[in-house]
């Protein structure tokens, strides 16, 4: 066999083996959506598959016009990019001294920044703390807590190291002090790792639901993965079916758990092409140690 009948059967394998991967990827998010499109007969006989079958939308319709739906996603985009933000700004802040080899107890704080990686206090005592400081039902349980991600810092300390020393060091002959270094020439060079960490939050704060579940009691604040949660655990189900109009077909509550899971899951995904450019580079430059 010649090298190059090797080489085609070996790119035919690879793209059956990815296209086939793709598509297992992709089922569920397309029934997912044949499911929210459906009409109630379809679903009710267990019809759809990957495609919708009597396209309905009356399930989109019913969600988009849930005021607490609407409150709830217009919540939660707030919250996410304030996240984000202030996530970002300490783990910088955080980060940047500890690249400092003259830093007095670098290596102890980095020690204990690790073992945080691996040991927690557990639910209970954080339940406890966050009772305690008085943040029960305000939004700053959803932010405080999950700050800094020992995991995302340790990838910004290893991407700032790679950056070469005779840059800031010429900046400080320069006169510049360490905060304009940071501003004016790190982070510049960092804005790949930058945006893949600042994925790695957004997209964690968006799905997390878990900690709104133990702290938030009021509606008002509740993020849109919660109401999603409430909504397949058919507690939302009856609020959602009560349609305005008397004379529309009652929606089954698959759809409507459908339509809920596609709304809550799109504004998030519409984020990534605009970041997939950095994110790659910034997670293999960030995990290489020079």
């Amino acid at each position: 066999m010649s090298e190059r009948t090797a080489n085609r059967i070996f790119d035919i394998v690879n793209i059956t083996f990815v296209t086939l991967f793709v598509v297992f990827c992709l089922a569920p998010f397309m029934h997912t959506i044949a499911v929210s499109l459906s009409s109630n007969r379809a679903i009710m006989s267990g019809e759809v598959t990957l495609f919708p079958i009597e396209i309905n939308w009356d399930a989109y319709i019913q969600v988009f016009s849930n005021n607490s739906m609407l409150h709830s996603l217009g919540f939660t985009v707030i919250l996410t990019v304030a996240t984000t933000l202030l996530c970002m700004l300490f783990t910088v802040a955080a980060a940047y001294p500890l690249t400092k080899p003259h830093l007095k107890g670098r290596k102890f704080f980095l020690y204990l920044i690790i073992v945080t990686m691996f040991f927690s206090g557990g639910i209970i005592p954080e339940y406890l703390l966050i009772r305690d400081l008085h943040m029960i039902n305000t939004v700053w349980s959803l932010i405080l807590p999950g700050l800094v991600s020992p995991f995302n810092l340790i990838i910004l300390i290893s991407f700032f190291k790679n950056i070469p020393p005779s840059l800031e060091e010429s900046a400080e002959i320069d006169g510049s002090s360490h905060f304009h270094t940071l501003m004016r020439i790190v982070l510049p060079l960092s804005m790949p790792v930058m945006a893949t960490l600042a994925l790695f939050y957004a997209v964690g704060r968006w799905n997390g639901f878990q900690d709104s579940l133990m702290y938030i009691t009021n509606p008002e604040l509740y993020p849109l993965q919660l109401k999603l949660f409430q909504m397949v655990q058919n507690n939302m189900v009856t609020e959602l079916t009560q349609m305005e109009g008397a004379n529309r077909t009652p929606l089954t509550p698959e759809s409507l758990k459908a339509a809920t899971v596609i709304f809550a899951t799109v504004p998030i995904l519409c984020v990534y092409p605009w970041l997939q450019k950095y994110f790659v580079s910034g997670v293999m430059l960030g995990a290489v140690k020079g």
